[in-house]
């Protein structure tokens, strides 16, 4: 039961809160500020950066080229920063969140090492009360949750995970120190774009590498390669062109539709087009080839069957290609990997991998790892068990709406908002690239510009007019969740089991976690509800 917030009768002691201080934080923050607003940002862990801080495992890069995942707010930004390769590292993107916020003189605003633990809702006064785990009370007017989709970490849900008397390491709270594995057994549970990148660098130093596999992924050639000087000059002559292109764009990246099925053309064209896709070395190269990869099994099995024939060929042990190689869900309805090497590290022989469907993890002991055939010895446990995508960041909070409601508890069956802004029942509470919203199925950066300046345009009207909460209205976000549905029952992606589903963490309801209708058309959405005086929300004053 949650007891009523005290009322509170002064003015609030901030006009806004960010929680998070990665690429939404950031730039929230300096938006706002623009706007002449008190603004403060409350980050958990000990620097500014957000899910570029955290992932530091080996080979934690980008699987969007670096000249797209970077702001295109300012052109005076894009023309002093020099990328050095194709597909920056995280230390790389990281030396860059510091540029921006140095250069935009952001970090007086933000508080490290504090996290948000409570926030209450006033509905007579429509300020925040938030609580943080230093024990400090602040009040504020708005609150928005700059968390991230990829924030709350999945820790293994395996029997005794917890009695392993060797080193555990997680790949989304990797040591700041060096890990040196020279000459120790390794073991490295998951499969998913963080293993994918990770493996490659582990086996180079483990004397022994063991991978448990659950479910086999579908990884893109990198072709990663340092930029050079002329790429870059040619780039920022054109950057102006290049950022208004991503912003119109379905997907925050730059690239011709396709205007064809699959099932158009024959086995050779598609496979001719299929090559010339995988040599581009872009996440989405496959994707883009044809109208219907994602909405129809027949065309889709055809990209499958050739990423399985990429595998045989590079692969040399039959058998392990065929452990590698998806069969269980079609292409692109789990994310796809960018690899460096990650298949040829299968032909080094002291690389293995444990087919999990065959021969489950029954418990972890503490000398290493037990499956239904036996226990392997490691002296290292490497979990790349992902994320409670999406929507773990902010039900982790205890958030607390009108009437005593909390977001975890209107949302026990699935996220619910308008637009993937606003949860009705939560006024002036903004979430960045959540729920509902394009989000991980586009380029975040150019979605989180898009959510960020909805937001201040947002903020800049009430306070314009004298208005002091906004709130979703309970039809416009019926209508909302089930515009996101019936677009994802349109699409593959709704049949799989996935972290886009939330079938990753037990107990989560399943749910397609993002709108699959494009950014250009979500962009429109959200414009005209802004235009038409903010149609689907309700704007106030308070008595206060």
């Amino acid at each position: 039961m949650h007891t009523a917030p005290r009322h509170h009768s002064a003015a609030p002691q901030l006009d806004a809160v960010v929680v998070g201080a990665g690429f939404s934080g950031l730039y929230q923050l300096h938006r706002l500020r623009e706007l002449g607003l008190r603004t403060r940002v409350f980050e958990a862990c000990d620097d500014i950066g957000g899910t570029w801080y955290r992932n530091r495992y080996p080979g934690a890069r980008c699987d969007i080229e670096s000249t797209s995942y970077s702001f295109t707010f300012s052109p005076e930004l894009d023309q002093e920063w020099e990328w050095s390769e194709r597909y920056a590292t995280q230390p790389e993107i990281l030396r860059y969140l510091h540029h921006v916020a140095d250069r935009f003189d952001l970090r007086k605003d933000v508080t490290l090492r504090t996290r948000v633990t409570r926030a209450v809702y006033d509905q007579g006064a429509h300020i925040w009360q938030l609580t943080t785990d230093t024990g400090e009370t602040v009040t504020t007017r708005f609150l928005v949750l700059a968390t991230g989709c990829m924030s709350a970490v999945k820790k293994p849900d395996i029997p005794g995970a917890d009695t392993f008397a060797g080193q555990a390491l997680h790949t989304a709270d990797w040591p700041h120190e060096d890990v040196d594995l020279t000459g120790r057994r390794v073991a490295v549970i998951g499969t998913g774009c963080s293993g994918v990148q990770a493996i490659p660098l582990l086996a180079e130093q483990a004397a022994a590498l063991t991978v448990f596999q659950r479910t086999p992924v579908y990884a893109l050639p990198a072709l990663n390669r340092p930029l050079s000087a002329a790429e870059t000059a040619e780039l920022k002559a054109r950057y102006p062109q290049f950022r208004a292109a991503q912003r119109r764009s379905r997907g925050g990246t730059v690239f011709e539709l396709p205007t064809q099925s699959a099932l158009e053309v024959d086995e050779v064209e598609r496979t001719a087009t299929y090559e010339k896709a995988w040599d581009t070395g872009v996440l989405s190269g496959l994707l883009r080839t044809y109208t219907d990869i994602l909405g129809d099994r027949a065309a889709n099995e055809t990209v499958a069957e050739f990423v399985r024939s990429k595998i045989r060929s590079i692969v040399t042990d039959p058998e392990t290609a065929e452990t590698l190689s998806p069969r269980t869900f079609p292409f692109g309805t789990k994310r796809p990997c960018l690899d460096t090497g990650y298949y040829a590290t299968y032909n080094k022989p002291h690389v293995g991998i444990v087919d999990l469907t065959r021969t489950p993890i029954t418990e972890i002991t503490p000398s290493g790892i037990r499956t239904s055939d036996g226990e392997h010895t490691v002296d290292v446990i490497v979990f790349a068990t992902g994320f409670d995508a999406m929507t773990g960041s902010q039900v982790a909070m205890d958030i607390v709406g009108k009437d005593g409601t909390t977001l975890k508890q209107k949302w026990a069956a699935g996220p619910r908002n308008h637009l993937g802004l606003l949860s009705a029942g939560f006024p002036n509470l903004f979430t960045v690239i959540g729920p509902l919203s394009p989000s991980v199925l586009s380029n975040a950066v150019v979605s989180i510009e898009q959510h960020v300046e909805w937001i201040t345009d947002c903020i800049d009207h009430l306070r314009q007019n004298g208005l002091t909460e906004i709130d979703a209205t309970a039809c416009a976000e019926d209508d909302w969740c089930a515009h996101v549905a019936d677009l994802a029952a349109q699409t593959l992606y709704q049949d799989v089991d996935s972290w886009y589903t939330g079938a990753n963490v037990p107990g989560k309801p399943r749910v397609f976690l993002a709108y699959t209708g494009g950014a250009d058309r979500y962009r429109s959405a959200c414009d005209a509800a802004a235009r038409d005086g903010y149609r689907g929300f309700t704007l106030s004053g308070s008595a206060g």
